[in-house]
């Protein structure tokens, strides 16, 4: 969004200006005026879609002129910043057509909060109802991690959602390093201790940005850190993220404690990811035991067998009749992709796009997201290439 600021305080404009480049999609200040006079006798050309004006700067009889700002720019939102919020402006402001004010000295979260009222109400952004998807390792080595993180990127890559992984690993977490080579400036514990701050921009400025659509919550990187994790704030994260992406991949891990849980508790859906092993099945077998001691109903755990190959001496019948479950998906063996995709930092969707598993990861979006198209015009052939067409539903 592009932002007017009238005001004559040099440090509140920088202030506006840090935290509107700090929102995802940013809030330009790209003009300034001393005043509501000043800025009623140079419009811009290129009309705003906001314009923030300090109340301080406002005589008692320059009132009018603000009502003439409002009508000059009549498809802007506006927003009024006042020390003293005095039922005389409050009714002023109203009056004029203002619904967003706010005090001084500027409360960040109070700020973000309006602008997100302001962008849902322009069509910018919208409210989502996120779905919490938690994969969830039956054994070491599994590869949950590394289905979790391509799959959120598929699904922003192939169907177009707004995705977001949280890497839940209690200490060592490295989901970022499945999808990008950038550095976390912040990490889940660090979310977990500035709690206070919660809210979707602040959310948005502590991720690893792969694209614009897909990001990474970074797992903690200090075993200390991951002590003071609380239960009560994933549900704080998890409630904020769900009103702004439209999935939240889990990359639990295999720890299984009152983080975890309370994760899992909310999940709408979650994938035990093992391999077919005798050592999966047997662990695969105690962590349903897990979730149906826990009372999670049966449809809620999906199954996934990652590198599978036909014709071994265990078949899929066998796992299904150990563990009481059916399998969901199946990710073929393809290590060679796999793991040039790992050791270079990029999704495999990007890096192997003829790949088995990027098939396979295509086929998992179809059936997550429950879109349908013709066999000649899915995922597959959006993902390579022969077909421009949008998904249907």
């Amino acid at each position: 969004m592009k932002a007017l600021m009238i005001s004559k305080d040099s440090l509140l404009h920088a202030e506006i200006a840090a935290q509107g480049s700090a929102r995802m999609p940013a809030l330009q200040l790209v003009a300034s005026r001393q005043g509501v006079r000043d800025a009623a006798e140079r419009p811009l050309a290129d009309p705003p879609d906001m314009v923030i004006f300090d109340a301080g700067d406002v005589e008692p009889g320059e009132w009018e002129i603000v009502e003439r700002l409002v009508r000059q720019y009549p498809n802007a939102r506006f927003m009024l910043l006042a020390r003293e919020a005095h039922q005389d402006l409050l009714i002023r402001a109203m009056r004029a057509g203002m619904r967003e004010v706010l005090q001084l000295p500027l409360v960040h979260r109070a700020f973000h909060e309006a602008m997100d009222r302001v962008e849902i109400e322009t069509g910018v952004t919208r409210m989502r109802d996120g779905k919490v998807l938690a994969f969830i390792a039956c054994k070491g080595g599994s590869g949950a991690t590394f289905l979790a993180t391509n799959f959120a990127y598929a699904l922003g890559a192939l169907a177009d959602k707004k995705a977001l992984v949280i890497d839940m690993h209690g200490q060592f977490g490295d989901a970022t390093l499945y999808v990008s080579d950038q550095k976390p400036a912040m990490t889940l514990a660090d979310v977990c201790a500035q709690i206070n701050r919660m809210d979707g921009a602040f959310l948005e400025s502590c991720l690893v940005h792969v694209t614009p659509n897909f990001g990474v919550l970074a797992g903690a990187d200090d075993p200390a850190k991951a002590a003071d994790m609380k239960p009560e704030h994933m549900d704080t994260i998890l409630r904020v993220a769900r009103q702004h992406y439209d999935f939240i991949v889990l990359d639990v891990g295999r720890q299984i404690d009152a983080l975890s849980l309370r994760a899992l508790d909310g999940a709408d859906a979650i994938y035990p990811v093992l391999q077919l092993a005798l050592p999966d099945i047997r662990d695969g077998r105690r962590l349903l035991d897990i979730f149906r001691s826990l009372g999670y109903p049966a449809e809620r755990t999906r199954l996934i067998v990652n590198r599978y190959e036909k014709g071994g001496k265990l078949r899929l019948a066998d796992l299904e009749h150990a563990l009481g479950a059916d399998v969901m998906h199946t990710v073929p063996n393809d290590y060679l992709s796999a793991t040039d995709s790992v050791n270079q930092g990029i999704p495999v969707l990007q890096l192997s796009r003829g790949s088995l598993v990027a098939r396979s990861l295509a086929d998992l979006v179809e059936v997550v997201t429950e879109r349908r198209v013709p066999e000649s015009k899915g995922l597959f052939d959006r993902l390579f290439g022969r077909s421009e067409v949008e998904i249907c539903p």
